[in-house]
């Protein structure tokens, strides 16, 4: 997708040698040409200057970062252009903070004019590290920091060259105390010439109270509230040359402050955060459901109710590291959050070291002014002594909460809650962690929760992820140097306000499935629920959802119905509106690289619902993963997890991103590309034989010798049965392939004819449109590329995306694209397009010849084959995409449609008309009592491995297809919608 920014790359610009100290007073303002400064040299204060002349490493030209987010959904795409201004190779370290619980999605190197995109690839297993690892193969890591994980990726840049790193990662905004935070991190590490942020906001609801905060230096900041929370100033003045735009409910935030402006701000690179705050606007009811291509999302964030008591028993570490600032800043928050307590809330204190010391034996106390007053004397008291009982301390508090729910005064509706706040590691008592969790899940019963929180850098936080997970809570990190004080205020202000509990929210059965997590044990004020899905009726007018809840003294029921077609049309107006406005944005001056952003932004934001729901999907089996109690369980998780990793591209802790390097030789030179036949791998025995058979019918890899095994398919869920591929197929000459050209034959008229279809990118074209009769339906999604040097076309377009769609016996479905094919049936599957496999799943079966083809199989009796066509490191104007062939069609009805389907059986005749005075003879297409002018072409189909004449229809081929082009364009991928048959609009 980002390889559309690929057009932004221009000729490296002349660079000098690195000027000597002693030449730097005469000759500094022209070598400032080299840094492409954005303005005049004159204006450059001489420290800027100087700083510039110093550096030894690859100068960043250009840093810019573009942000959309859609109902809450962020996308974001760092673009970075570094140039190596001296004549020797030298290393350029590309390096970005990302929140801790984004996703990466992409990443792409073009270094030396060569593209070096990367691949998401399952982990493995962790066995010892094999010495014959390949040396050019490199993996972006993830660093796992409190708040933030560290991208980091290096590579060599050739001597007066540039290296462009493009990454894009997603993340759903999660709301806290009543507002979303987007935050941006600017630490690039050195004054950058040409710096820009720009950020997008669109959403359903009206955007409400938004904030640009000033630069935030440290990520331990205020996020408390309430009366004795640290105040921030009413109206925080934005960091300089921020530009606020709203329009129509889209807020634009743009900051770009030129080389001069960073170096008053630091001059060490590091800016700091861009921090954005807002909500939307929310009415009483069941929240903000949206509905795009097949899958809807809903957020559900009621207000007004009235809050539920709890009851809170805290659990305190006074062990020996506890000593000094620690110690302090607990008991200051404690004293803070003693006065928050409500009056129908009841509560206890645990301390715990080697001793646990209760301060109430036995009970919960209300609140009361006098036992406020007698709880702050027992936290004043505690001295940090002595080891680390967290098996005993748990045990305690537990032990406390059960008693009092199982005693006459617990009231039925309120909640029950541990708070557990240590500093390091079990090292008294129990130490083993499963163990721990073991007794915890045995004390809690499931009776109530625990939030836990680890402070500094010596905790085992998977032990307190995984207690809080599997005991309904949630787990939060505070760093060494943090104000720790202020965020333990802040993490309890997110859960003492608790608003409803036992939340079930359902939806029609027989219409939706693969339901994220539906099932929540509270709601607290300020907070938000978000649930996706897929819809599976396609035919529904409407989704109908219930929710049921307890409040503090009632149970609550919400119910509605959902108009699907009108939701998709409100979803598709907002979307259209966000990406409209990224694509203003872009043409404003000196935008640089905005237009290639914006587009790519655009491109994957058209399916932000879906991601919405793969990116909680993934969200959901990592916690499955770790709730797991049986090795079986786990690995089932696992699996599910990865394959949603693997299908929407995202770098998370089951996947890796691996992408190669360039080798840059002794010279400083790039070394020759390796020589790749230009379709390695695709080349046919014979003229109906498909890529990748050899003779004995066993599938073959590109470029692998005869009889060596094929690699292990890595992925998979559910059975997968290798078997070798057949050892011909026979593929008619009808298919869409390239940019795209159509080919269809008439086998009854012995003809054969072909068209071009001059789609834009993101269209949706049905290909076969047999929903009716045999239940199948194909699309094709577009993607765009620049046209090569010399080409009259401004772009061209390629099926980026085939779907085929099964609704008989049972619905089922394949998505294919050029890395992956996701198979839907009896289970779902994820199986990469570089391993050769074959499955059957019901109606629907897959072939796959390692990056060669997809042969898809329905009922036995209609064959499509899609082709694979990769490149190594394509150029600027190359695209992997796909071709799609019907290789048997006698399933398909003779009511069949699409912009294939409409002719296979179809009779054709060829008139000739005779020359005129000024004219050649010209011919004529006979097609449901239609004259088509065609003219005599060749065309090469098969991957370019055969010739084949046919009579060309120009014109998007007007009058040969049944109405207009746009007549076959399709809302979503998996757009059944049914043609008019019959009828012709031209």
């Amino acid at each position: 997708m980002l390889l559309l920014l690929t057009l932004l790359i221009c000729t490296s610009p002349s660079v000098l040698g690195r000027l000597e100290e002693s030449q730097f007073a005469d000759d500094i303002d022209s070598d400032l040409a080299d840094f492409d400064l954005g303005i005049a040299p004159r204006r450059v204060p001489r420290q800027v200057k100087t700083i510039l002349a110093k550096e030894t490493k690859p100068h960043i030209q250009e840093l810019s970062i573009k942000t959309t987010i859609i109902s809450r959904y962020a996308f974001t795409a760092v673009y970075c252009a570094m140039l190596n201004r001296h004549s020797a190779a030298a290393e350029g370290v590309f390096q970005f903070q990302i929140p801790a619980g984004a996703y990466v999605s992409n990443f792409t190197m073009i270094i030396g004019g060569r593209v070096y995109q990367s691949e998401v690839m399952p982990k493995e297993k962790r066995v010892k590290q094999d010495n014959g690892k390949a040396n050019n193969k490199d993996s972006g890591a993830a660093s796992p920091e409190p708040e933030v994980e560290v991208f980091r990726m290096a590579a060599s840049i050739p001597g007066r060259n540039r290296a462009v790193f493009l990454l894009t990662y997603e993340q759903l905004l999660q709301r806290r105390l009543g507002r979303y935070e987007h935050v941006t991190s600017l630490r690039p590490l050195q004054l950058v010439s040409r710096l820009s942020l720009d950020v997008t906001i669109a959403d359903h609801s009206p955007i409400t109270d938004l904030q640009v905060l000033p630069l935030r230096s440290n990520r331990s900041t205020n996020t408390a509230t309430g009366p004795n929370a640290p105040k921030t100033p009413a109206k925080p003045e934005p960091p300089i040359t921020t530009v606020i735009k709203n329009e129509k409910n889209v807020y634009k935030i743009n900051f770009g402050p030129n080389i001069v402006q960073q170096a008053k701000i630091t001059t060490n690179g590091i800016l700091g955060d861009f921090v954005i705050r807002y909500d939307v606007q929310r009415d009483m009811g069941i929240g903000d459901i949206q509905v795009l291509n097949g899958h809807f999302v809903h957020y559900f964030a009621p207000k007004d109710l009235p809050v539920v008591p709890k009851n809170v028993v805290f659990v305190i570490d006074t062990s020996a590291s506890m000593v000094g600032t620690k110690i302090r800043q607990t008991k200051d928050a404690l004293f803070t959050i003693l006065k928050d307590l409500r009056p129908g809330d009841r509560f206890n204190l645990v301390s715990f070291s080697n001793r646990i010391k209760v301060w109430q034996p036995n009970r919960l106390v209300p609140v009361t002014p006098l036992n406020v007053r007698d709880a702050k004397k027992f936290i004043y008291m505690l001295v940090p002594t002595g080891g680390t009982n967290i098996d005993d301390a748990i045990q305690t508090g537990s032990s406390l909460l059960r008693d009092y729910l199982s005693s006459p005064d617990a009231s039925p509706n309120s909640v029950s809650l541990i708070i557990f706040l240590t500093d390091g590691r079990p090292t008294v008592g129990v130490t083993q962690s499963n163990s721990i969790l073991g007794n915890t899940r045995s004390a809690v019963q499931e009776k109530f929760c625990i939030f836990t929180i680890g402070l500094g850098n010596d905790v085992d936080y998977r032990l307190l992820e995984r207690m809080a997970l599997e005991n309904c809570g949630m787990m939060r990190r505070i760093h060494e140097e943090a104000d720790a004080s202020t965020m333990l205020k802040g993490f309890y202000d997110e859960i003492g306000t608790p608003l409803l509990s036992d939340i079930r929210i359902n939806y029609t059965e027989d219409s939706v499935q693969y339901v994220t997590q539906h099932l929540f044990t509270n709601y607290f004020n300020g907070s938000e629920i978000v649930i996706a899905g897929k819809l599976t009726n396609n035919s529904a007018e409407s989704l109908h959802v219930q929710v049921t809840a307890s409040n503090s003294d009632r149970s609550i029921v919400l119910e509605t119905d959902v108009p699907l077609r009108h939701r998709q049309q409100e979803t598709e107006k907002h979307v259209k509106a966000a990406t409209a406005a990224m694509a203003a944005g872009a043409k404003t001056p000196g935008s640089g690289v905005a237009q290639g952003l914006g587009d790519a932004l655009g491109t994957i934001a058209g399916d932000f619902v879906e991601r919405v729901w793969g990116f909680l999907s993934v969200k959901d089996g990592l916690r499955s993963r770790l709730r797991s109690q049986t090795s079986k369980e786990r690995e089932e998780h696992i699996q599910q997890a990865t394959n949603l990793s693997l299908t929407y591209h995202f770098l998370t802790p089951l996947t890796n991103l691996v992408v190669e390097k360039p080798e840059v030789l002794a010279d400083g030179t790039m070394a020759p590309a390796p020589t790749i036949p230009p379709s390695a791998g695709e080349a046919v025995s014979t003229a109906n034989e498909l890529p990748g058979d050899t003779e004995d019918g066993k599938p073959q890899k590109p470029n692998e010798k005869p009889g060596s095994q094929t690699s292990s398919l890595s992925n998979k869920i559910g059975k997968v049965e290798r078997r070798p591929a057949k050892k011909s197929i026979t593929v008619s000459k009808t298919s869409a392939d390239g940019d795209p050209h159509f080919v269809v034959e008439f086998p009854l008229s012995k003809l054969t004819v072909c068209f071009n279809i001059n789609g834009e990118p993101g269209h949706i074209l049905g290909l076969v449109s047999d929903h009716k009769y045999s239940g199948v339906t194909v699309n094709g999604k577009l993607i765009g590329a620049p046209a090569p040097p010399g080409s009259h076309k401004q772009q061209r377009t390629y099926f980026s995306t085939i779907t085929i769609v099964v609704d008989q016996p049972r619905r089922a479905y394949i998505e294919v694209t050029p890395k992956k094919v996701i198979l839907d049936g009896r289970d779902r599957m994820v199986l990469p397009c570089h391993s050769t496999v074959a499955v059957d799943s019901g109606a629907l079966s897959v072939s796959i010849v390692g990056k060669s083809n997809v042969t898809v199989t329905v009922g036995g009796n209609i064959v499509f084959v899609i082709l694979l066509h990769q490149y190594k490191n394509p150029a600027p104007y190359q695209r992997d995409h796909l071709g799609f062939y019907i290789a048997d069609s006698k399933g398909l009805s003779h009511n069949c449609h699409g912009l294939l389907g409409q002719f296979l059986y179809e009779e054709v005749g060829l008139a000739e008309l005779p020359a005129q005075a000024d004219t050649k003879p010209s011919s004529i297409l006979k097609v449901k009592d239609r004259s088509v002018p065609v003219v005599q072409k060749s065309r090469r189909i098969y991957s370019g491995t055969q010739s084949v004449d046919c009579w060309f229809a120009r014109n998007n081929a007007a009058k040969l297809i049944d109405g207009q082009y746009e007549d076959y364009l399709m809302s979503h991928m998996f757009d059944t919608g049914d043609w008019p048959h019959g009828t012709n609009r031209v």
